[in-house]
């Protein structure tokens, strides 16, 4: 079993593999797919109001090497990024590896924050369902969720607006822009991750019943295990 779990893994690791590769040499690409001139773009980027001269942008082709070509320019780039150089920055010429180092570790300090908020949410969906079901009162269970399901369907951007005009901006409990701490992190995480738990807590609301149904839940119960028990 355990060798075709690692042979049915296997393809699917290697098609994300070259999704990801698929997405990063699209992004790398970007300024060509545009049609835009690479040197215009980072000229701007550095000074506005700088004149894009025929002289001004030769300087910034000579300075980045994109007369090497997309393809070469890429290739090389990958190459660098496996020995974990990913390379300068086109605009400041900082380093481009500490930036994303920094952003990834904001990325999954709001993804824990988020999915903390999910957790809570589907349990408080749930709780009663399962309060219910250890006490062995289920038949008679109202049909309800009308509140989860309805914010299950609201979109994230929504509830961030909200979030930010009415606590971060009107009431001044949270800080609605930026990000420099901890209690930045609040708002977003409330955003991603309440419809996020609202949808789980649906799902596991409607699964409990069958789930203390099973032979086994009830074998249990019949051998004098108490419904905290099964619950848990």
């Amino acid at each position: 079993m355990l060798k075709t779990v690692v042979r049915g893994g296997a393809p699917a690791l290697l098609w994300r593999a070259v999704l990801v590769g698929a997405l990063l040499c699209g992004v790398g690409l970007l300024p060509w797919l545009t049609r835009t001139d690479p040197a215009l773009t980072v000229l701007k980027a550095r000074s506005a109001e700088r004149d894009p001269t025929p002289e001004a942008l030769e300087a910034v082709h000579s300075q980045l090497g994109l007369e090497a070509g997309p393809l070469r320019l890429l290739g090389t780039w990958l190459g660098g990024l496996l020995r974990g150089d990913a390379g300068r920055s086109w605009i400041s010429g900082a380093e481009a590896t500490p930036s994303v180092l920094q952003a990834l570790g904001v990325s999954l300090l709001l993804m824990a924050g988020a999915l903390a908020v999910a957790v809570v949410t589907a349990g408080a969906v749930c709780a009663r369902t399962l309060w219910l079901g250890s006490r062995w009162r289920l038949a008679g269970r109202p049909s309800g969720g009308t509140g989860s399901a309805f914010l299950s369907t609201l979109p994230d951007f929504l509830i961030a607006s909200v979030l930010a005009a009415v606590v971060g901006v009107q009431l001044g409990w949270l800080p609605a822009l930026g990000w420099y701490g901890p209690q930045w992190m609040v708002l977003p995480a409330l955003s991603l991750g309440l419809p996020a738990g609202a949808l789980l807590g649906r799902l596991l609301d409607d699964m409990l019943p069958g789930a203390f149904a099973e032979p086994w839940a009830l074998a249990a119960a019949a051998r004098g295990v108490p419904g905290r028990g099964v619950a848990r």
